[in-house]
């Protein structure tokens, strides 16, 4: 008898016993479910000897910020909003008399914690960020960099103290805090990185060199910042705002589109809430005025007056 046809006469000898074995497997298995079913119906009529679990509130970490300056404009309207929206918030800004000033919306989820400091001084960016961080519960969701300074420049004005301060403060600053809430983001593999640049550095402007190109730099670095962060998920967003209604603009000539810090607050918050959006102007409109001006060539660009 050859291999094959011996395995086939197995084969089905075996295929035979099952069938025949079937009906036997049948009544086996409807006498285990009704014994089942009693032994069940026995539990559920037996009194109770164990208290039934109630469920545990779950009490959640509040959300947690911190806004480098804060004292007032966007930074100041900023920390209201994200105190009403449930965020424990550190605010942050040089002049403390300001920051004594913020208190929460009534009804506000959260609490705002102030901390006086100049971004000037960045060798104590870091124990404070630590420092900061603890009082907050430990962690961390969002940071914006809101500080900003731009002093009025006579056409033919060329004052380098002027210019570097704000190099130091809108740029500087920017990095050393931004780059602390990195290394953080990093490690938790999530968080929120907002800049608070401006319009005015999509070109080089005569009329304000060294803040747009302080603008121009934050934009630079914070698209580094996301790039590298991408892989840990972290969110890095540049806002360029228009002109919003604060002291930096206050008494200019010739603003148009003027919108309070308020509305700039709620819009610059949905975008960090929306991992769409890498850079937001503010408002969206200001989109179209800046491709328009970056899309004219330098020899017309020299010639205009903004």
């Amino acid at each position: 008898m050859s291999g094959a046809t011996k395995r086939a006469r197995e084969h089905s000898e075996t295929w035979v016993g099952y069938r025949q074995e079937l009906p036997r497997y049948r009544t086996d298995i409807s006498r285990w479910n009704r014994a089942r079913a009693t032994d069940n119906a026995a539990v559920s009529n037996s009194p109770s000897t164990t208290q039934p679990r109630t469920a545990q509130p779950r009490t959640a970490q509040p959300r947690a910020a911190i806004v480098v300056g804060a004292s007032s404009g966007i930074g100041a309207a900023l920390v209201r909003q994200l105190a009403a929206d449930g965020y424990d918030v550190c605010a942050i800004a040089r002049r403390a008399d300001k920051l004594s000033e913020l208190e929460p919306p009534a009804g506000a989820g959260g609490r705002i914690v102030t901390r006086a400091h100049d971004v000037t001084d960045t060798a104590a960016i870091p124990e404070l960020f630590e420092e900061i961080v603890r009082e907050l519960g430990g962690g961390l969701d969002l940071i914006v960099y809101a500080a900003g300074i731009m002093p009025a420049v006579g056409p033919e004005e060329y004052d380098t103290e002027k210019d570097l301060s704000q190099l130091e403060v809108n740029l500087g600053g920017c990095i050393a805090w931004c780059n602390e809430a990195a290394r953080l983001f990093r490690t938790q593999r999530r968080g929120t990185i907002v800049g608070i640049g401006s319009i005015a550095g999509d070109r080089g402007r005569k009329g304000s060199p060294a803040y747009a190109t302080t603008k121009a730099g934050m934009a630079t670095y914070l698209e580094a910042l996301r790039n590298r962060l991408a892989e840990a998920r972290v969110h890095v967003l540049t806002v360029k705002p228009g002109f919003v209604d604060t002291d930096m603009t206050r008494g200019m000539d010739g603003l148009f589109w003027l919108i309070s810090a308020d509305d700039a607050a709620r819009t610059i918050l949905k975008a960090a809430h929306n991992r769409f959006w890498s850079t937001r102007y503010v408002p969206l409109r200001w989109w179209a005025v800046g491709t328009v001006i970056r899309a004219i060539p330098s020899f017309l660009f020299r010639r205009l007056n903004i």
